[in-house]
């Protein structure tokens, strides 16, 4: 039992000595860091603007529209390079339906882009 957890002392010692680091980094950032920031610099800042209503006020839906695209595409791409590295691993039978519940998947995805840009929805005003 004690030559198996030998075998695990190089990762407890990495684990340790990246604690003490990270911690010594932080510390360090804490003592040494300037203590009298700027005003401008605790200023609210977002877009290269100040800001200049509430953070709670409604944006347009098409914000939500255009970042729901982009999940869908993004997650598109996620399942469509692991299927396509596996694909030819498979047998013929199993291929074929691989191929085709892909290709069902693209054509849902497909009818769903095209009934938003069909409806407006990435047409900006």
């Amino acid at each position: 039992m004690n030559a198996f957890l030998l075998q695990y002392l190089p990762i407890v010692i990495f684990l340790g000595i990246a604690a003490v680091l990270g911690l010594a980094f932080v510390l360090a950032a804490a003592v040494l860091a300037p203590k009298a920031p700027d005003p401008e610099k605790l200023s609210t800042y977002e877009c290269g603007f100040n800001a200049f209503d509430d953070a709670r006020m409604k944006f347009d839906v098409r914000f939500y529209l255009v970042s729901i695209l982009f999940i869908i595409f993004d997650l598109e791409v996620a399942f469509l390079f692991p299927w396509a590295v596996s694909l030819m691993n498979l047998p013929t039978e199993a291929m074929q339906f691989a191929f085709w519940s892909m290709m069902t998947f693209l054509g849902i995805l497909t009818v769903g882009f095209i009934y938003e840009w069909k409806k407006g929805a990435l047409e900006w005003e």
